[in-house]
């Protein structure tokens, strides 16, 4: 290199490890006035990816990787061709290309002595193992490799950001302890200044919250967004700021703070449209689940639509549909979510689990329920998380209260209550307290159902969760108000004449008994679809039957059909 190109370069590279991107983009541009080099197109490169420049990210990167291919420069052109990878997934969602790109740089690579190449490479192919292959073993064996690595040439940035990844990958296999015990390792080495890399840096914290949003550890998650956050508005670091504000929304939808979700929420994707459109998708799918939680199911159903072919997305069409009482195609759903996900993928499985679990039982399909809750407990046990273990809760009390075993239904949904509670979860504690409510009610514990109920109605309020606190006013409102002494003979014997059943609940039977559906049964008695499935459910519980036709056929033997 000449002196002035030289001192352009250098000037370049001091401006990238200030994290002044701009200057820096100056000075490699200043560089190739004077000459085309592939150290200058490369650093040109990298300024422009901090600055969303895709076009300039592409051509520079290109014409670099041609240079040092040329010069027979193999480290350099394979180092140049992971970037070309992660570029091509990240701005134009070419998942095939960029998979082309990471077997050039293997081919390139090939009898090369270790060197930091090695290990971006491992990295990179981790990564799209983890989270496009859905491969966690594969994905926790690359990482593995960077670290070797790592340790081999000295480098701490490999080495640690080899074993944020390794934890994801552990965590997402059911790993749990091992994976935390991992990450929590990463997060000291990060605070005592061991990475000084700005990528593997920003990776290694969003892998680690990633993480903590798989197994739904948000307070482990709350302290790292934080962190990830400043650090990104400190140095400029615009791509993973909006990554990190995506994963920072769950932890707010977790807690209840869904207007600091839906602004975190839009702000990040409206960034990462104007630049990398092809990671738009995940954060569609947040803001489609938060209108889902809302209950504004039609706005729910757009986002999910722009989000397309998204995971989130997938899972979030699912609970859509359950949602507007299609059990059917809600169960179809979840179970297609669920193919795509390999069983090694455990946490990641544990929310399509639940819907499965919830409308298998509503089908009446309990050889499918019980075989979905096994896998869920399974996860729960392994993973030893309060949030997980409170979703297993639920959901086998959801299974217990249809089967008709109303007190370990209570039990259930008592411990699910409690474990979503401790973990700041308002909405999934008031969806508990919904169904605890309902099963007091079968159990004839009037009052301490209603109460039950009266604290979900405060809790969806202060949420604004229209549809479930509908949902919530149903069930108070079909509570049996306790009298204030022992009921009449005359009511008694009614009241059992009934089968225990309430006038509405047999009434609502009588209709499904000519065939009508929840829609037409709703439009005939003037009252919400959500109302009529809920007094389907409830008769079902207290007929210890599983089917609308079994419940039928029942009230029929006892003769009050």
């Amino acid at each position: 290199m000449s002196e002035t190109l030289l001192r352009h370069v250098d000037a370049g590279r001091a401006a990238l490890a200030r994290g002044e991107w701009d200057e820096a983009k100056r000075a490699f541009d200043a560089a190739l006035a004077a000459e085309e080099t592939a150290e200058a197109l490369e650093g040109l490169g990298l300024a422009a990816w901090w600055l969303d420049l895709a076009d300039v990210v592409f051509d520079a990167r290109e014409r670099a990787y041609r240079i040092y291919h040329e010069q027979n420069n193999r480290p350099s052109a394979a180092r140049v061709a992971v970037w070309l990878a992660w570029d091509t997934a990240a701005f134009r969602g070419e998942h095939a290309i960029a998979t082309g790109w990471l077997q050039r740089a293997r081919r390139l690579l090939d009898d090369q002595p270790p060197a930091p190449e090695h290990a971006w490479l491992a990295l990179r192919s981790g990564v799209a193992a983890l989270l496009h292959d859905g491969s966690p073993e594969h994905a926790a064996a690359l990482a593995a490799k960077a670290i070797s690595i790592g340790e081999a040439i000295g480098s701490s940035d490999y080495t640690v950001a080899g074993r944020a990844l390794h934890g994801y990958a552990e965590i997402t296999a059911g790993r749990v302890t091992d994976g935390l015990r991992t990450l929590d390792e990463v997060s000291a080495s990060v605070l005592a200044g061991e990475v000084k890399d700005y990528v593997l840096m920003g990776l290694a914290c969003c892998y680690l919250i990633a993480a903590c949003d798989r197994i739904r550890d948000y307070d482990r998650a709350t302290q790292w967004c934080d962190r990830l956050t400043e650090s990104c508005k400190k140095w400029g670091l615009r791509p993973l700021f909006a990554v990190c504000r995506t994963q920072y929304a769950s932890v707010c939808m977790w807690r209840g703070a869904w207007d600091e979700a839906e602004r975190e929420l839009s702000a990040a994707t409206d960034e990462l449209a104007a630049c990398r459109p092809a990671m738009t998708g995940e954060g569609l799918a947040r803001l489609g689940e938060l209108r889902r939680r809302q209950g504004k199911l039609d706005e729910a159903t757009t986002f999910f639509d722009r989000a397309g072919a998204h995971p989130m997305a997938s899972l979030g069409r699912a609970m859509l549909a359950f949602d507007r009482d299609d059990l059917k195609a809600a169960s179809e759903l979840a179970d297609r979510y669920l193919r795509k996900l390999p069983l090694q993928n455990r946490t990641e499985r544990a929310a399509g689990l639940e819907l499965l679990i919830r409308a298998q039982t509503e089908l009446g399909n309990r050889v499918d329920a019980a075989k979905a809750l096994e896998e869920l407990r399974d996860i729960a046990a392994r993973a030893q998380t309060d949030p997980l273990r409170a979703s297993a809760s639920l959901s086998a009390g959801v299974v217990a209260a249809r089967s008709g075993d109303a007190e370990a239904a209570r039990r259930h949904f008592e411990d699910a209550v409690d474990l979503f509670q401790k973990g700041g979860a308002p909405f999934e504690t008031a969806r508990s307290r919904v169904e605890l409510a309902r099963v007091l009610g079968a159990l004839g514990r009037t009052d301490a159902a209603a109460e039950e109920a009266r604290r979900a109605i405060d809790e969806f309020a202060q949420l604004h969760a229209e549809l479930e606190l509908a949902r919530a006013r149903d069930v108070l409102a079909n509570l049996s108000s306790p009298a204030p002494a022992p009921p009449a003979q005359d009511q008694v014997a009614r009241r059992e004449e009934r089968g225990g059943l309430t006038v509405r609940e047999l009434e609502v039977l009588k209709l499904v008994s000519i065939g009508l559906s929840n829609n037409a049964i709703a439009e005939r008695l003037f009252i919400s679809e959500h109302t009529v499935h809920r007094h389907v459910a409830n008769a079902l519980t207290k007929l210890n039957v599983s089917s609308r036709s079994a419940a039928v056929a029942q009230v029929a033997r006892l003769g009050i059909l």
